[in-house]
C-alpha cells in the first residue's frame, strides 16, 4: 500500500507542475508591455476562478494544506475527504499558473495525505496504520516535487507525525523512493534547482553565523506577519469584497515588483547561477535602484512584501502554501547578506560566494519558518545537489532554528493548532490526551434531582440507587450543583425537616467545572489541581450532561496508548 501511494503521491506532484506550467504559459503569451501590465490582472482573475470553484464545485475550504493534515491526524483520527485527491492540485494550479503569490508545495502535501488517508481507509485499517500511509503520501509528495526522498522522510517525522516508530520508517521510504522514481521518469533527472557552487571556505563561517540569526529573526517577521494580515483579513465577511481588496494589492505588488509573480523560482535562477542583475527591464522602480547597494536594498523589499503578497493571495481566494515562499524569501535573505558584505568589505578584500548564501538562505528561513532544521538542510542539499556545503547548512539551519525558538516556540503550520489545544507534539502524554475527546467521556448514569424538591420527595430517589453524588437541575435542565450522600445522612432520621427542607438547602457547588468541548489535558488540569475524583461536564449554557471521572480518563488513555504504539 505505500508503494501505491507513493507512485500516486508522485504522479499527483508531476500532474501539479506541468499543469502550472501549461496555464502560466496561456498567461504569458497574452498581453505585454515595457512592465508586464497583465500582472495587474492575471493574478486576480486566477484568484477568483479558484474561489468560484471553491464555493459552487468543491463546496470545502482547503486552504493550509500542511496544517490541514496535522488537523486530521490530531482531531479527525486521520480521515481526509475523497476530494482532497484533487481539489487542491486544480486550485492551487489556477492560483499559482495566474500569478498568484504562493507555493505549490503545501497543496500537493495535502493530496499526498489525503491519498494516503483514503486508501487505508479503503482498506478499513485502524488509527494507526491509516496515520501512516496519510504520512506516506505527504512524505511521497515532498520527495516528487523536489525529487529529495530523505527531505520527504525527514518532512514527515519533524512537521508532521511526531510518533513514528522504527517500524513506520520502512513504508515511509518506500513512499518516498517511488514518488522520487516516478518523479524523475516523467520530469526527467535534473535537480530542481539549477546552481553553480564554490567549495566552502572555513574563513566564511562567521558570515554564515550572521546569515543564520538573520534567517532567525526574519522567520519571526514572516511568522507573525502573516497570522496578524490573515486575521486582519478575515473581517472582511464578504468574500467578493474580499478577493476585490486582496486582487488589486496582489496586482500592485507584483507591478511593481515582478520578482513576487508565482512561486518566485524563476527569478532565483539568476541568484543560484551567480548570472549579473539587471533590475532595468524587470520593474518600473529600477530608478530607485540604479546604485550599487539600490540591487540588495530591491530585493529586500522583496523580501518584506513577499509575505504580504503570499497572504493577499490566500485570504483573496486563493489556495496555495507558505512552504514554497519560504524558499524564495530565504534565498533572497542569503543572497542580500551575501551581497552587502562583499560591498561592505571590498576594500578589504573580503569576498563571498553569492550562490552559496543564496542556499544555506533557504535552508535557515525554512528551518526557522517552520521549524524543522533538519528538513531543511536535507532538502536544500537534495534539490540543489549542493552535498557540498553541508556544513554551511547546518550551520546556518541550526543558528536559525535555535534564534526562532528564542521567540516563538511554534512553527507557522502549528501556531493556530497550539492555540486551540489540539496540536500532537513530541510529548507522549500530551499527544495521548490529545488525542482523547471529553465528550466521548461522559457518563450520564446518575439520576438528576430537582432544586426545588424536598427531603421527602428525593427519599426514594436515594433509597433506589446506589451512587455516592446526585447533579441539581433547574426546570431548563441546568446544572446548579450537588447532592452528596455523605451530606444526606445526618438528614436522613429528621423527619421532622421532610416537608421544609429542600435540595437548594443541602446542595454543594463542586471545585469547578468541566465543558464538553474542552480537551482532555485541560480537564486532567483540573483534576491535579482540585484532587477530585470525578467532575461534573456541561455545555456552554451550563446544561448539565453527565459526569467525568478521572477513573475513565485513564482508561482510555492506556488504550489510546497502546493503539498508537503498538509495532505491527
Amino acid at each position: 500500500m505505500s508503494l501505491a501511494v507513493g507512485i500516486g503521491s508522485g504522479f499527483a506532484a508531476v500532474v501539479l507542475e506541468k499543469l502550472i506550467d501549461w496555464i502560466r504559459s496561456l498567461v504569458q503569451s497574452v498581453g505585454g508591455g515595457s512592465y508586464h501590465w497583465q500582472y495587474l490582472i492575471f493574478p486576480g482573475i486566477g484568484m477568483l476562478l479558484s474561489l468560484l470553484a471553491l464555493r459552487y464545485l468543491i463546496k470545502d475550504d482547503i486552504s493550509h494544506g500542511v496544517t490541514k493534515a496535522l488537523v486530521a491526524v490530531s482531531k479527525n483520527d486521520s480521515r481526509i475527504k475523497p476530494h482532497n485527491m484533487w481539489s487542491s492540485v486544480l486550485t492551487s494550479a489556477l492560483t499559482i499558473g495566474f500569478g498568484g503569490s504562493v507555493g505549490a508545495e503545501a497543496p500537493i502535501v495535502y493530496t499526498g495525505a489525503a491519498i494516503g488517508s483514503n486508501v487505508a481507509r479503503a482498506c478499513k485499517l485502524s488509527y494507526r496504520n491509516m496515520t501512516v500511509l496519510l504520512g506516506c503520501g505527504a512524505a511521497g509528495a515532498i520527495a516528487g516535487i523536489f525529487k529529495a526522498p530523505m527531505a520527504g522522510v525527514l518532512f514527515v517525522m519533524e512537521i508532521l507525525l511526531f510518533n513514528i516508530s522504527m517500524s513506520s520508517l520502512l513504508p515511509i521510504l518506500i513512499s518516498t523512493v517511488s514518488a522520487t522514481v516516478v518523479s524523475t521518469l516523467l520530469l526527467g533527472g535534473s535537480h530542481p534547482f539549477r546552481c553553480a557552487i564554490t567549495p566552502f571556505s572555513m574563513g566564511n563561517i562567521p558570515f554564515y553565523i550572521i546569515l543564520g540569526v538573520f534567517c532567525g529573526l526574519f522567520s519571526i517577521y514572516f511568522l507573525r506577519t502573516t497570522l496578524k494580515m490573515e486575521d486582519r483579513l478575515a473581517s472582511y465577511k464578504n468574500r467578493y469584497l474580499k478577493w476585490l481588496v486582496c486582487s488589486v494589492g496582489l496586482g500592485l505588488l507584483i507591478f511593481l515588483f515582478p520578482h513576487l509573480y508565482g512561486e518566485g523560482y524563476d527569478s532565483l535562477q539568476q541568484l543560484l547561477t551567480g548570472e549579473p542583475i539587471d533590475l532595468d527591464a524587470q520593474t518600473p522602480l529600477s530608478f530607485f535602484f540604479s546604485k550599487s547597494w539600490g540591487i540588495p536594498l530591491f530585493f529586500l523589499c522583496v523580501m518584506l512584501l513577499k509575505v504580504v503578497s503570499m497572504t493577499l493571495t490566500n485570504a483573496g481566494g486563493g489556495v496555495g502554501g507558505t512552504f514554497g515562499p519560504t524558499l524564495f524569501v530565504g534565498a533572497l535573505g542569503g543572497f542580500v547578506i551575501a551581497r552587502c558584505i562583499n560591498l561592505a568589505l571590498v576594500n578589504a578584500g573580503i569576498s563571498v560566494p553569492e550562490q552559496n548564501f543564496v542556499l544555506a538562505g533557504m535552508a535557515g528561513l525554512m528551518a526557522g519558518v517552520m521549524q524543522a532544521p533538519m528538513t531543511a538542510i536535507f532538502l536544500i542539499a537534495e534539490a540543489t545537489g549542493g552535498y557540498e556545503l553541508f556544513l554551511p547548512l547546518i550551520i546556518v539551519a541550526t543558528i536559525s532554528f535555535g534564534t526562532s525558538r528564542i521567540f516563538e516556540h511554534y512553527s507557522i503550520y502549528t501556531k493556530r493548532i497550539a492555540q486551540s489545544g489540539e496540536l500532537l507534539t513530541h510529548d507522549s502524554d500530551r499527544t495521548v490526551l490529545t488525542l482523547l475527546h471529553t465528550s466521548d467521556l461522559i457518563r450520564d448514569k446518575y439520576p438528576r434531582v430537582h432544586m426545588e424538591q424536598t427531603l421527602r420527595e428525593v427519599l426514594p430517589v436515594l433509597s433506589e440507587n446506589a451512587v455516592a453524588v446526585y447533579p441539581v437541575v433547574d426546570d431548563k435542565d441546568r446544572f446548579q450543583g450537588l447532592l452528596d450522600i455523605d451530606v444526606m445522612r445526618k438528614y436522613l432520621l429528621r423527619t421532622d425537616l421532610y416537608d421544609t427542607m429542600h435540595v437548594y438547602n443541602l446542595m454543594q457547588q463542586p471545585p469547578v467545572f468541566v465543558y464538553d468541548d474542552e480537551d482532555v489535558s485541560s480537564v486532567m488540569d483540573k483534576f491535579d489541581r482540585t484532587e477530585a475524583w470525578r467532575l461534573p461536564v456541561v455545555t456552554r449554557d451550563h446544561r448539565y450532561l453527565g459526569f467525568i471521572s478521572k477513573s475513565r480518563i485513564l482508561m482510555a488513555y492506556r488504550d489510546e496508548l497502546k493503539a498508537i504504539s503498538t509495532e505491527d
